[in-house]
């Protein structure tokens, strides 16, 4: 068993844990009613929007500010919240998450990825909800998504968007998890690896494909598999490139590609002053 495998595995024995607290379909009611509560709030500002609860959904009527975040001219910076990793071990024995957090935001980070898993990258589900909490970008739901249940726990914990590895699900259960986050206006960013999982992903209907430097099965890193992959993505597809990033010579190669985003998690978990280093890979010092 791969170390995905076993992650995958875990998740699965959070998710029946949780159904047996809150069932699933008082969680998915859940869901809708939060997404309603804000389509309400963005009508009274004046923002037109789906309230997502009559089951068949608009993608084009809810705002998707993942994906706005992600489609801006320039390459978009995706700044994690992690403490520990199954490779590296402890990260961050220091992790002051919402400060970290707004650390992220005042340096101009795009968006901010949170990890709930528990077990091997020691994230919580609360950190996620105090982070959106309190900062004004867009959040991703980092974790390994094999139910549709962790979807609807990510509405109330406040996140903007999803993660889905294609590697473990099925190209059936992908294109279902991406039409109920559509119905619930979040963004699923599609993680792919190789040529064929880019492949399912587009099959399935993803709109932000995210090409993983690392190889969840043995946890190498080649910087340069999202050059090869770049090629199968379309441009009005999102694409972005995770991990394994470390200079700002990384930085130019994903430019030089046309990558949309980039998401950062060590790199920037280790520097003492983020700003700076965010500043140092955008080419700004």
């Amino acid at each position: 068993m791969t170390v995905l495998d076993e992650l995958a595995s875990y998740a699965r024995e959070r998710v029946a844990s949780s159904k047996l607290i809150t069932p699933p379909d008082e969680m998915r009611e859940k869901a809708i009613l939060a997404v309603s509560a804000r389509a309400k709030e963005a009508r009274a500002a004046g923002v037109s929007v789906s309230s997502g609860s009559g089951g068949t959904g608009d993608p084009d009527g809810f705002e998707f500010p993942f994906e706005k975040a992600l489609s801006k001219p320039g390459l978009s910076f995706i700044c994690e919240c992690k403490k520990a990793s199954p490779s590296k071990g402890i990260i961050a024995d220091d992790f002051p998450y919402i400060q970290i957090a707004r650390e992220y935001e005042a340096a101009g980070a795009d968006a901010i990825s949170v990890l709930t898993e528990p077990k091997w990258f020691l994230g919580s589900d609360s950190y996620l909800k105090e982070i959106t909490s309190s900062v004004g970008i867009p959040c991703i739901r980092k974790d390994f998504t094999v139910d549709e249940y962790m979807i609807y726990e990510a509405v109330l914990l406040g996140a903007s968007a999803v993660l889905l590895i294609v590697s473990i699900l099925s190209p059936e259960k992908l294109s279902e998890y991406i039409r109920i986050c559509d119905r619930l206006g979040l963004s699923s960013l599609v993680e792919a690896h190789d040529e064929s999982e880019v492949r399912t992903a587009l099959d399935a209907g993803a709109r932000i494909i995210g090409v993983n430097n690392r190889n969840l099965k043995d946890f190498s890193v080649d910087v340069s598999n999202s050059g090869k992959l770049r090629r199968l993505i379309p441009e009005d597809v999102i694409f972005v490139s995770e991990s394994g990033v470390g200079g700002r010579e990384d930085i130019r190669r994903l430019e030089d590609i046309g990558a949309d985003a980039v998401l950062i998690g060590e790199t920037l978990m280790r520097a003492p002053d983020k700003k700076r280093k965010l500043d140092e890979l955008k080419g700004v010092l």
